[in-house]
């Protein structure tokens, strides 16, 4: 079998997606927060929402997360994040 080596210093392939505007001010918005599902995750999430919704006045309208970190998170999670909250806070535990 020959060998075949790959170039790291090449040019990233597009993938069709950018990443979202820079938000202005978070002040009032609908926040989301998802665990990975790892041992204190939730609590680090807790905590950190906790400090928006004082600080910022955010509210919290989604609370979700994966039950096990390598699973992906299931499509339907995902669109009701997309369509319900103006910004996600995720974390990784351990």
């Amino acid at each position: 079998m020959p060998l075949e080596l790959f170039d790291p210093t090449g040019e990233p392939t597009p993938t069709g997606y950018a990443a979202a505007p820079r938000l202005t001010s978070i002040e009032g918005l609908k926040v989301g927060l998802f665990s990975n599902g790892k041992v204190n995750a939730d609590k680090l999430l807790r905590y950190t929402a906790e400090v928006f919704e004082r600080e910022a006045g955010c509210k919290i309208v989604i609370d979700s997360g994966k039950r096990n970190a390598s699973r992906i998170a299931e499509p339907q999670v995902l669109e009701r994040i997309a369509n319900d909250v103006d910004f996600l806070i995720t974390a990784v535990g351990d």
